[in-house]
């Protein structure tokens, strides 16, 4: 189980900052959005791709790249060690406007520093926010971070798939703006966001609170294009700022992530991560539930430290943990809205028994009033009620939306029902 998101310690040498990069106190009167997101998770062997969080990292730089759903004209990260057994000693680290691929503008690159030192010393289980820069940004923009790692890490805490191509070179380029040094990616691509759980802005507007998408793979974007940012929460970013009232939208979905069960594959239970992936966010005001699907089809996922497989789940046990996250969003004033469970039939995970679980989840849902309001994205993904995704929306598993479902899936919102 994993513990509310906090501020420990961070160690940090004193080194004062260059008058060339603005730097403002973290306890200055800016609101702070977020601008970009995503839950960390334990290192483990992935079953399905190579990443590097077991080995971690030694001598080596990493660039990771993001794209903001806001903008704001100062800019600071969010990094974790939540998974961590020992301190983690980081370096250096940089963040500017992203060229292309590894590359970044060199007019845009910022030294990122904690408490005025450009390295820090992050606690086990511990995070770090750094001190904010000045960068303009607007929303839909990409920002390349990177993060220098002198000293062994062990196993790094890390989001398991990014679908976002991830850069690595041996020893200290986390201030060359080229991408050169840059040559190592995991292949295959699905790539992996290390240490990096957020990124905010800060501006001149206060701009409305943030909608967080909680879920599993149809919300962290499997079937999405690698490097493409087409996943649900990203065509609904886009959604809000075409429609004139750009808004924050972040994405905290693990794929294989079940509601009630910690997973070896997917992380800890919803009902576990929800308060610092979710309600720990600054600024929120909205989160969107998807999640029960792997509850339901996924029974022989080892659960991580009992030596045995998860046990069947029924419609009660997922309408109740539904009912858990209702009441700590709510706690929080934070509108809770619910996501129909979509189909799976075809599907190797499907079963008669199962599809009965999912269509009972589905009607409680829809009829009950306990969430604020419902976006039906069963119907969205099967609009003709066969029960199974239709052919034209998902990637040739039966479960997965390709780009066009997740497409499908954010035209279904109804921004006004999001709040504001």
């Amino acid at each position: 189980m994993s513990s509310p998101q906090s501020s420990p310690p961070v160690l940090t040498h004193a080194t004062p900052a260059p008058a060339a990069e603005a730097v403002f106190p973290a306890s200055g009167p800016a609101v702070w959005h977020g601008a970009w997101t995503t839950p960390v998770m334990r290192p483990s062997a992935a079953p399905w791709f190579e990443t590097w969080a077991e080995q971690g990292f030694t001598d080596q730089s990493l660039r990771q790249v993001v794209r903001l759903h806001c903008g704001g004209s100062q800019v600071r990260i969010r990094l974790s060690n939540a998974y961590g057994r020992t301190p983690l000693h980081l370096t250096g680290a940089t963040i500017g406007r992203t060229a292309a691929c590894a590359a970044v503008h060199p007019d845009t690159m910022r030294t990122l520093r904690f408490a005025g030192s450009p390295s820090t010393t992050i606690l086990a289980k511990g995070h770090a926010v750094s001190d904010p820069v000045t960068l303009p940004t607007e929303p839909l923009e990409h920002l390349t971070i990177s993060l220098y790692f002198k000293e062994p890490t062990g196993p790094a805490t890390y989001h398991q798939m990014s679908l976002t191509t991830t850069y690595r070179a041996a020893g200290d380029h986390h201030r060359d703006p080229s991408a050169t040094a840059y040559t190592d990616t995991v292949q295959p691509a699905y790539g992996s966001w290390y240490y990096l759980e957020g990124v905010e802005t800060s501006g001149k507007h206060r701009l409305p609170r943030a909608v967080v998408t909680f879920g599993d793979s149809l919300t962290d974007g499997y079937g999405a294009t690698i490097d493409g940012d087409d996943r649900y929460p990203d065509v609904l970013a886009e959604r809000f700022l075409a429609a004139g009232r750009p808004r924050p939208v972040l994405n905290a979905g693990i794929g294989s992530n079940k509601l009630l069960t910690d997973s070896a594959l997917g992380g800890d239970a919803g009902i576990a991560r929800f308060t610092r992936d979710v309600l720990d966010q600054p600024h929120i005001g909205t989160v969107i539930v998807l999640m029960g699907v792997n509850d339901i089809q996924q029974t022989d996922d080892p659960v991580p430290g009992t030596g045995h497989e998860a046990t069947p789940v029924t419609a009660q046990q997922l309408i109740d943990g539904h009912r858990r996250l209702i009441r700590a969003a709510h706690a929080r004033q934070v509108r809770a809205v619910g996501a129909t469970l979509t189909p799976y039939r075809g599907a190797a995970g499907w079963s008669a028994a199962g599809e009965v679980i999912r269509a009972r989840v589905n009607q409680w849902m829809r009829t009950s009033g306990e969430y604020d309001t419902v976006v039906d994205f069963a119907c969205a993904l099967d609009p003709d009620g066969t029960g199974s995704i239709r052919e034209d929306l998902h990637i040739g598993d039966n479960i997965h939306p390709n780009p066009a479902g997740y497409r499908a899936m954010a035209d279904a919102i109804d921004l006004a029902a999001l709040g504001q």
